[in-house]
């Protein structure tokens, strides 16, 4: 007799969550995900980066389901070369933003037609920021045709100055901190994990209760609220922590594998 999970869909994040500190998937997650799919549970990556790493990353674990990128803002079926879902942020509001980073040389990122374009010369602050989905211009008005589908602000002083000029402008604010760095990305308020991976699931006839997720920022505890279980990883920052009170082990112990073992592959609940 096969599985019966409790759970038709594991919403993944990716950094701090599936990926560990090598920005690898370790082989026991990786173990535990095609058990899931092998079981019939179906499993999206939902997370705040470009869409290339989540297709990249679904392709490698033999997913082939529509991953949900960029906060919520995208959702893309990449088989299908096909857009589900995208809820850019409104060109009225992102124009004076990137125009008053650009004239005061603040680090932006801006991500345009499924790709990333920064200032040449700028600054370099992570290494993903060196590979093929990301493009330097010599001013953003180059590119800044269409809206934007989010905007980053990138840095302790990008951060302030957004946070200090634009705050009140009726957009979504996303502010992370990764070790001693900060960032703030800027989407429409319609743009969250959560809205996209609900509309994901509608599409699938998935009601909530019948989905796992798991993450560890800030952007995705309401997903984690949304899901019938939602679990924080224990890398999780302290308010993440309070506020989903099942957790799982760290990104650097196999946490993501020991949920979906527990919850998914068993018929026994347990405590993560």
């Amino acid at each position: 007799m096969g599985l019966v999970s409790s759970y038709d869909l594991v919403a993944l994040d990716l950094d701090g969550t599936l990926l560990g500190g090598d920005d690898a998937i370790s082989a026991r997650n990786e173990r535990a995900i095609r058990a899931a799919l092998e079981a019939g549970v179906r499993v999206v990556l939902v997370t705040g980066r470009g869409i290339d790493a989540p297709e990249r990353i679904s392709r490698e674990l033999g997913i082939g389901l529509p991953v949900i990128c960029c906060h919520g803002a995208l959702t893309k079926d990449f088989l299908a070369d096909r857009i589900l879902g995208h809820i850019p942020v409104p060109l009225v509001y992102a124009k004076p933003m990137i125009e008053f980073a650009e004239l005061n040389r603040l680090s932006l990122a801006v991500y345009i037609d499924e790709r990333f374009y920064r200032l040449a010369g700028g600054d370099v602050f992570m290494e993903d920021m060196r590979g093929p989905g990301w493009h330097e211009v010599a001013t953003f008005a180059d590119v800044l045709r269409t809206a934007p589908t989010f905007v980053r602000f990138l840095g302790d002083e990008a951060v302030r100055a957004v946070r200090t000029n634009f705050s009140g402008l009726p957009l979504h604010f996303k502010y992370e901190t990764w070790g001693s760095f900060e960032e703030c990305a800027v989407t429409s308020p319609l743009a969250t994990k959560k809205n996209a991976l609900a509309e994901l699931c509608k599409s699938f006839q998935i009601g909530p209760k019948r989905v796992l997720a798991i993450g560890d920022s800030r952007n995705d505890v309401a997903m984690l609220q949304w899901a019938g279980l939602g679990i924080a990883m224990a890398n999780a920052l302290p308010e993440v922590l309070e506020v989903i009170t099942t957790h799982t082990a760290s990104n650097t112990e196999d946490g993501v594998a020991l949920a979906i073992e527990r919850y998914v592959l068993s018929s026994e609940k347990k405590t993560a």
